[in-house]
């Protein structure tokens, strides 16, 4: 659907200035972004290949793990459907930890070995999400930032007088979002609970 929705804004935009006689000024447009595109990326490759560089570490020597084991009171508070040192814990704690830092792209391989997990402790319809997988994804969407790397890096390649003024903004909406998006999800869990199904019953 996104993708029919960016089409009929690209010809849209082209029909206009057509009619507008500004045709040359869109196709200017479009080659001087993807000169900036490819500058961005590039000065992006430092600062993520960093930071994903300490992720990888951080897994490797077990650090996430630890992480995981202190952070396990509050993840069996959002997620009591899961056993305690179930190793989905981990990796829940891990795209978490990767979405604080602004690691999006680190957070998302994370946030897919979780829902695989996750799909596997699914003791419901395995068509239908269980209600952690949908306090997860509530979470993962919400994406609380606390450093958010990639935003700063970004300003910084565009030469912004103080690009880490978007760190408390950033901190106060994602948690916003991320406070009231658990309220929701907590409340419509309890408003709809999962209903029992025919194989279920049979066992």
């Amino acid at each position: 659907m996104i993708n029919y929705i960016w089409l009929f804004f690209i010809l849209s935009s082209v029909v206009i200035a057509f009619f507008n006689n500004t045709i040359q000024d869109v196709f200017h447009a479009i080659l001087s972004s993807c000169e900036q595109a490819v500058s961005i990326s590039i000065g992006l490759i430092g600062i993520m290949a960093f930071w994903l560089g300490l992720m990888k570490i951080a897994h490797a020597s077990g650090l996430m793990n630890l992480i995981a084991r202190i952070l396990s009171p509050l993840i069996h508070l959002l997620f009591p459907e899961i056993p305690k040192n179930n190793p989905v814990q981990a990796d829940i704690t891990m795209n978490i930890s990767a979405n604080a830092l602004g690691l999006g792209n680190a957070a998302t391989p994370f946030g897919i070995k979780a829902m695989e997990g996750l799909q596997k402790l699914n003791t419901h319809d395995k068509k239908t999400a269980s209600d952690a997988m949908c306090t997860f994804l509530t979470i993962n969407t919400a994406g609380v930032q606390l450093i958010p790397v990639t935003a700063i890096a970004i300003l910084a390649s565009l030469n912004a007088d103080n690009p880490t003024d978007i760190i408390i903004p950033t901190i106060i909406t994602t948690l916003s979002a991320l406070i009231i998006g658990i309220i929701f999800v907590k409340g419509l869990i309890k408003i709809f609970p999962k209903k029992v199904s025919r194989e279920e019953k049979i066992q």
